[in-house]
């Protein structure tokens, strides 16, 4: 018996909000909206959404001894997660610079402070937290070598969920646990490096496949998202939604999912379920904040799903569920071709 369907080691940020109406070119100024400051890092959110969802969840995390840190603090115990393991000082707190354009697209530059200072150290000191958990999430907002350590903390019933966000490329080790790979376009790319010889989603994950990992996860934003876990690739559409800001929204797919795999859903239906999670995401401003509770992401649920993307479609490397329109999208996966 797990006392934590979710551990989630990473990052926790301040995020710092500007609206624009157009992203400023090199060397020139231009006017945004009133500063907003939230609660942020893609661990501390994917923390908030599984916790909002119900998953009984736990932060390994470093924040500042500071006003952001005590920020991220309170929005963590006030959704519900154990923050036992969240360290303070070493660091200011880290801060997310993002400006959101009318659309909803964002564009974030990551000061990392204390989360740089996470080490291999912190994770082996948390033991007790790896061996509680069935399913533990990270992501690249701290350093390699910590993420090198989680891979080998995790105990041999547990379940490993990797986002590679900012990308990089990955030491054989992390790749071998992942189950699932969880990625955009940009992210399978630079992960893949050279032998990126297609823009076929399907390529990309066969190939990601034959790098090691269990399962992969491909992102399509607007055209949904695929899954392979090398007997076949599926399909999962869209959830149509007019999109408000997708701050956060890959954090909520990324928890609804490794929440819904602990909870003994498959691959394709755990997919189904986080498109709807971040689909929910998406028509409200900011990230934690526009997490759904459980309630709120079956609302997301009401019709037709997107048709599946023809092979060889292009992908818009953003979160499954950001398609504007009503929303008319069961999530229903729609199986694929054989790998």
């Amino acid at each position: 018996m797990y006392d934590y369907d979710l551990l989630v080691v990473g990052s926790a940020n301040a995020d710092l909000v500007i609206g624009v109406e157009r992203r400023p070119g090199a060397g020139e100024t231009v006017l945004g909206s009133d500063l907003a400051v939230h609660p942020g890092g893609k661990g501390a959110n994917q923390a908030v959404a599984a916790a909002r969802l119900g998953a009984r969840t736990a932060l390994l995390a470093r924040v500042g001894d500071d006003s952001y840190g005590r920020l991220l603090l309170d929005s963590q115990r006030t959704a519900g997660v154990d923050t036992v393991g969240v360290l303070v000082g070493g660091a200011p707190t880290g801060v997310a610079l993002i400006t959101v354009d009318p659309s909803g697209d964002n564009s974030i530059v990551v000061s990392p402070g204390a989360n740089g200072k996470l080490t291999s150290a912190d994770v082996t000191a948390a033991a007790c937290l790896f061996q509680a958990s069935r399913v533990v999430s990270t992501q690249l907002e701290i350093p390699l070598e910590t993420v090198v350590e989680v891979v080998r903390s995790l105990t041999p019933d547990s379940r490993f969920v990797l986002n590679p966000s900012p990308p990089q490329p990955l030491p054989p080790e992390v790749l071998a646990a992942c189950d699932p790979l969880i990625v955009n376009e940009h992210e399978a790319k630079v992960v893949l490096g050279d032998t990126c010889v297609s823009d076929r989603p399907e390529d990309w994950a066969r190939l990601l496949l034959a790098k090691g990992p269990r399962s992969v996860v491909v992102t399509l934003g607007a055209e949904g998202a695929l899954v392979a876990d090398g007997r076949e690739v599926t399909r999962v559409p869209s959830v149509k939604v007019d999109a408000v800001d997708t701050t956060g929204a890959g954090d909520a797919f990324t928890a609804a999912l490794a929440f819904r795999l602990g909870s003994g859903a498959s691959l394709a239906e755990a997919a189904a379920y986080a498109a709807r999670v971040g689909a929910a995401a998406v028509t409200k401003e900011g990230a934690q904040v526009s997490f759904p509770t459980a309630e709120e992401a079956e609302a997301v649920c009401g019709g037709l799903p997107e048709d599946a993307v023809p092979d060889g479609g292009s992908a818009a490397g953003r979160t499954p569920g950001t398609k504007g329109g009503p929303d008319d999208s069961s999530g229903t996966p729609q199986r694929g071709e054989a790998l």
